[in-house]
């Protein structure tokens, strides 16, 4: 369940205390007070770690200083850099995706990469341009979600595992999309395609809790009908993204987000029309996913890469 939290909190590790303000009771802080750079303190990283995981997502404003060379740097502090498996990174970086809302538009919920077998651990997003109206971004809480569940639902997520894969129908889940984003899908982010098997109940690396890790990413879930599979997810699904899991955030050129990605779902909402709008991020290695059971997810044919893309 949730923990309530004051309007204030201090994060304290190994002597380091931040200035750390809850946003809502079940998830996002904003952290005050940091500016973000690769030659941090290893005890004001542990204490941005420790908000992480606490929190699930927290904010930093006023990081303008930050190109890409020092996007990177702060990251690395988080752990090893892990560059998307199909979309190029910028020029000259070794994992900085950029995030073009006239190229495509992450506007379904999902959680990053989870149709790779070892999926992000972290992600780190930078504002670059930012619209004057719209154009936030929402993070759902996938643990207390949970959490949440009643214990009849909660024993059967326990047992169901989904395919995940980055092969979806585009044209259903983005209908205004634009003929240059259609093509960067076909010829870009599935140039090669992925099919992974994960628990839908995962335990997380660091704290041990349980999360649902569902996402557009999925296919279906599997051991039932297509029908049943739907209707699983949906209901699923609708638990994770209820207003009392979620926090949104309006951007600021110059603000950081960090997000736990294996706890939360994301999504940016798509109201800025045609308004330039650009974010880079930064991924985090992972681990393998693994269940309640202890076992791990894995590629449909065990290898990493499924088959490239005709």
């Amino acid at each position: 369940m949730s923990k309530s939290f004051s309007a204030t909190t201090s994060s304290r590790a190994a002597g380091a205390a931040l200035d750390v303000r809850p946003i809502t009771p079940s998830i996002g802080a904003e952290i005050q007070g940091v500016r973000l750079s690769g030659d941090l303190p290893a005890e004001t990283v542990t204490a941005i770690r420790n908000a992480l995981l606490r929190h699930r997502v927290v904010f930093f404003r006023g990081q303008r200083h930050l190109d890409e060379a020092q996007h990177q740097a702060f990251a690395r502090l988080l752990g090893p850099l892990v560059p998307h498996p199909t979309l190029p990174s910028v020029a000259g970086t070794e994992a900085v995706l950029d995030i073009d809302g006239e190229n495509a538009r992450a506007s379904q919920w999902h959680t990053d990469v989870t149709f790779a077998e070892a999926f992000p651990q972290f992600s780190v997003l930078r504002g670059v341009v930012i619209p004057p109206v719209g154009g936030d971004t929402v993070w759902a809480n996938a643990v207390a979600a949970y959490a949440t569940l009643p214990p009849v639902l909660r024993g059967l997520a326990d047992q169901l595992w989904a395919l995940h894969s980055n092969v979806y129908d585009y044209g259903a889940t983005r209908p205004n999309a634009t003929t240059r984003q259609v093509q960067r899908y076909e010829t870009v982010f599935k140039s090669t395609v992925y099919e992974t098997e994960h628990p839908v109940v995962q335990v997380h690396p660091l704290t041990g809790e349980r999360a649902l890790i569902l996402g557009y990413f999925v296919r279906r879930l599997l051991g039932v009908s297509s029908a049943d599979s739907a209707h699983l997810f949906a209901m699923l699904q609708d638990h994770v993204t209820r207003l009392e899991n979620m926090v949104r955030w309006r951007w600021s050129t110059g603000d950081v987000v960090i997000w736990d990605n294996r706890a939360t779902q994301h999504k940016a909402i798509d109201d800025y029309d045609d308004q330039p709008r650009v974010v880079r991020r930064v991924t985090i290695d992972g681990p393998v996913s693994v269940g309640i059971d202890g076992q791990h997810g894995k590629t449909r044919n065990g290898d990493t890469l499924v088959t490239a893309a005709a």
